[in-house]
């Protein structure tokens, strides 16, 4: 009997160790951390042919990577603990090293930056095009939890902020932001080919809205929705027009003349005419007395075109033709690029304004007015214009 345990224990032994084997493949003390990656991706790019490439180094990360060294170390800060924490098979480059944070969120983020193909971006990293997709999409989920106290409605002290700076910068009394959309393209495979996503352009599209204030500050973002629909069918769909319309966004009043002002915002003529949406008078309607107030509302509401035009220069994975991501995924891509357009705000990272999408934010597609006039709407707007010509 006891030459037949000491058999059993030899085969327990093995089968253990095999099992202890597999599971541990290497320990991540036994591989050496990545550290100096920006000076060796530097000088690998430095050599790329098209790229105009600054010789201030502070300029030369922003110009990689659209944000300052500051603002990139508070994103690590954001997502590290989500880029440690799962199993690091595959994050190596060629040389066996385990990729650093810094690493991870550099290639994520010249991704995004500049839209060009996962070899491309692979390459100038030293890893492969499956680490590419990986790390990317790590640091999106991860963003997406990490960062989204970086998109929300403001609280009523900033809101009382932001309406005396649009009455300061544009005359206009109680308003709260700017509203405008666009399109952002995608694949669609065959065998999910519909309408509903083939847009006016017969371009596969995504619609974006987004709520801004003063700075170009995302406020609210909506996304997911398809590119068939109008700008105006797309606003009513979103939670926020369901918020306004019960009262529970855009409801603190002032006083003007007999009119009670509701909290409103700006959009072009291809939004409704609403008591909460505040839309330009159409040229038939034009004259002298409202030539002040158009000036104003255009100037206020370009405020979300500009922001809409640098969130897709900055971000140029939203506008690249090369690269088009499916819906299933592009929402999260999305609202990721909308969160770094704030963090740089709020970073104060002046690079924000520096990538511009070069013309309009949505080239080849047709505005096309909205013809619903709510009456109460109307009047607000009628009240607005008597108010700014009295100042």
């Amino acid at each position: 009997m006891v030459p037949l345990k000491k058999k059993s224990r030899k085969k327990d032994l093995k089968k253990l160790k095999k099992k202890t084997r597999t599971v541990n493949v290497v320990p991540i003390e036994s591989r050496a951390i990545e550290s100096d990656w920006w000076d060796s991706f530097r000088h690998k790019s430095s050599s790329s042919p098209g790229l105009t490439i600054p010789n201030d180094e502070e300029e030369a990360f922003k110009y990689f990577f659209r944000v300052s060294k500051k603002t990139f170390e508070y994103i690590c800060s954001l997502v590290r603990e989500d880029l440690i924490s799962r199993p690091p098979s595959g994050l190596i480059n060629i040389e066996g090293r385990l990729l650093s944070v810094e690493k991870q969120v550099a290639i994520a983020m010249r991704r995004l930056a500049s839209g060009d193909s996962q070899v491309s971006v692979g390459a100038s990293f030293g890893v492969g095009q499956s680490t590419v997709s990986q790390v990317t999409w790590r640091f999106i989920e991860s963003l997406e939890v990490r960062a989204k106290h970086h998109i929300k409605w403001p609280d009523e002290d900033r809101l009382e902020e932001i309406k005396s700076k649009f009455q300061t910068l544009f005359g206009l009394p109680n308003c709260c932001g700017a509203v405008d959309a666009t399109h952002i393209l995608m694949t669609l495979p065959a065998v999910q080919t519909s309408d509903d996503w083939c847009d006016e352009a017969n371009n596969y599209s995504m619609m974006l809205q987004g709520i801004v204030d003063h700075e170009f500050r995302f406020l609210d973002v909506v996304t997911g929705w398809p590119g068939a629909m109008t700008v105006s069918r797309f606003l009513k769909c979103s939670g926020f027009y369901k918020l306004c319309e019960n009262g529970e966004r855009l409801s603190k009043g002032l006083r003007l003349d007999d009119v009670e002002l509701k909290e409103y915002i700006v959009g072009g003529a291809h939004y409704p005419l609403l008591p909460w949406l505040i839309t330009p008078y159409e040229n038939q309607e034009c004259s002298a007395l409202d030539s002040k107030f158009g000036a104003a509302h255009e100037a206020a509401r370009l405020l979300a075109v500009r922001a809409l035009s640098h969130l897709k220069g900055s971000w140029r994975i939203l506008s690249k033709v090369m690269w088009r991501p499916d819906k299933s995924k592009l929402p999260s891509i999305i609202l990721a690029c909308c969160l770094l357009h704030n963090i740089m705000i709020d970073f104060d990272d002046n690079s924000l304004f520096d990538n511009s999408f070069s013309g309009h934010h949505d080239l080849g597609y047709e505005v096309k007015p909205c013809m619903y006039v709510d009456t109460l709407g109307k009047t607000i707007r009628d009240s607005i214009t008597k108010y700014m010509q009295l100042k």
